[in-house]
């Protein structure tokens, strides 16, 4: 189950576009640490309706280390939340 609704279109294209305008101060600022080595990753949480996303960034790397795009992966942790114990 998606999420986001995104096609394959948006493979390759800016992770900015991808976003809210009010959100894009907070990826344009992760990028920045991406690219300069200071983070690898970072892990978002936010309630979107009846769901609870966990939302996980990722830097992608040559083999030489440089940064060459990001990678996010989205799940939806509600039924994780809804367990009790």
């Amino acid at each position: 189950m998606r999420i986001f609704a995104r096609t394959k279109s948006v493979i390759g294209r800016k992770v900015q576009y991808c976003h809210p305008p009010t959100s894009v101060h907070i990826v344009e600022q992760l990028l920045q640490d991406f690219k300069s080595g200071k983070k690898s990753h970072e892990d978002f949480w936010i309630k979107l309706g009846d769901k609870y996303v966990f939302i996980r960034y990722f830097a992608l790397r040559d083999k030489n280390g440089e940064y060459i795009g990001t990678l996010e992966v989205t799940q939806d942790i509600a039924p994780i939340k809804a367990i009790e114990g």
